[in-house]
């Protein structure tokens, strides 16, 4: 492996089998963290990350979890600590998109969208942070979107990241006393399979910033890293923007 910041350590990310998710699973990795991920429809993805993790001489596993389904994630938590026989690090990167003005966008898309990207963190948090000591991080994924809400149809979405911000500064006071820190990473335009740089909203995307190119996910990965690793420390109960000054 290329660094040994989190040798020893324990990660788990959900939602790690493609995009960021599956980014951060091979930095956390790559920085010498033992890493378990989650996937839901994406096994052959997701084995697909370790094979690669565990190619470089990482330890890595694969870990069937339906953010929608609390017993699930809990599952995924105590998989991951018998795999490893720790937890320093929470990722919560698994997210869902649903956008729709608010006069058409259905109760049933909102709860939805409330139901994985807040509640699913909640949820893993908890039971994360039962394991953890001191050192322990909790980082989330969130969304520039989160701070600005900069066209239609985002009620839904930029909701649910706007209130895991809140959940975070009080997973932040709530574990400070222990050592364990939280925090959140709002990432913007990023090149993936969900919104591709060269997809039919990208130009769109990209007058918005004040570096018009999109992120990749390796950018958002390296922003983890590092509050995962020694020099994030002290930082705790912050949102960190990297979006190419989208925002700005």
């Amino acid at each position: 492996m290329s660094s040994s910041k989190l040798n020893g350590k324990a990660a788990l990310v959900t939602g790690g089998s493609r995009g960021i998710g599956a980014a951060i699973a091979r930095r956390l990795a790559a920085d010498g963290a033992n890493v378990a991920l989650t996937y839901v429809h994406g096994e052959e993805q997701a084995r697909a990350v370790v094979a690669e993790i565990e190619a470089k001489g990482g330890r890595a596993v694969a870990l069937k979890a339906d953010n929608r389904d609390a017993e699930a994630i809990d599952k995924a938590v105590e998989d991951a600590v018998t795999a490893f026989g720790r937890l320093d690090i929470l990722v919560n990167s698994a997210g869902i998109w649903r956008a729709a003005p608010i006069d058409t966008l259905s109760l049933a898309d909102f709860d939805e969208t409330m139901s994985v990207n807040l509640r699913a963190p909640f949820i893993a948090s908890k039971a994360a942070a039962a394991h953890m000591g001191e050192g322990g991080r909790i980082i989330s994924i969130g969304s520039n979107l989160a701070e600005r809400v900069t066209d239609t149809s985002l009620g839904a979405y930029s909701a649910s990241k706007a209130a895991l911000v809140g959940l975070t500064k009080a997973l932040a006071r709530d574990l400070g006393p222990r050592g364990i820190t939280a925090n959140v990473v709002h990432p913007g335009s990023t090149d993936t399979d969900m919104n591709p740089a060269d997809g039919p909203h990208a130009e769109h995307q990209r007058r918005k910033m004040a570096t018009p190119r999109f992120g990749k996910a390796d950018d958002i990965a390296g922003m983890v890293a590092w509050l995962a690793g020694p020099e994030g420390r002290f930082v705790t109960g912050a949102a960190l923007t990297i979006d190419g000054g989208a925002n700005a």
